[in-house]
């Protein structure tokens, strides 16, 4: 068994947003030479999540919407700020959307459902994280 493992480095200029890593998991993929396995993509940072879903910016509003309706921003509204820090919302939203996913991978393709891609979820941005891509197969 193969394995191949890469980083992306994210760095969104607003402290919320949905950014679509598709083409960039496809490209490890291609990389790695792997055909037949497993794609696992995990956020490294515990407020920044990845997760699969339809790529229709609508939707990706709506995600943002409920979100901060479940766990509006607020400078003092957290126990955690409490540590000087601002971003509890963002652990919350995190947790929410979830830390990773995996794709089976099929004749060197990622074996999506209809419609379905990759997103990084940024909860607390304007600084640098990384992604995780691990494929791992023959």
């Amino acid at each position: 068994m193969k394995s191949h493992t890469a980083y992306l480095w994210m760095n969104t200029p607003g402290r919320y947003e949905i950014v679509n890593i598709t083409p960039e998991v496809e490209g490890e993929l291609k990389k790695s030479g792997i055909k037949e396995g497993l794609c696992l993509v995990n956020a490294m940072h515990i407020t920044a999540s990845v997760f699969i879903n339809d790529n229709e910016s609508g939707l990706h509003k709506d995600f943002l919407k409920w979100l901060e309706n479940l766990a509006p921003y607020s400078r003092s509204g957290y126990n955690h700020n409490l540590t000087g820090e601002d971003n509890g919302d963002a652990h919350l939203k995190r947790t929410i959307m979830g830390r990773e996913i995996v794709v089976a991978v099929t004749r060197g393709k990622l074996d999506f459902g209809p419609w379905e891609q990759i997103f990084y979820g940024e909860f607390d941005g304007r600084r640098k994280k990384r992604v995780l891509i691990k494929i791992i197969g023959e």
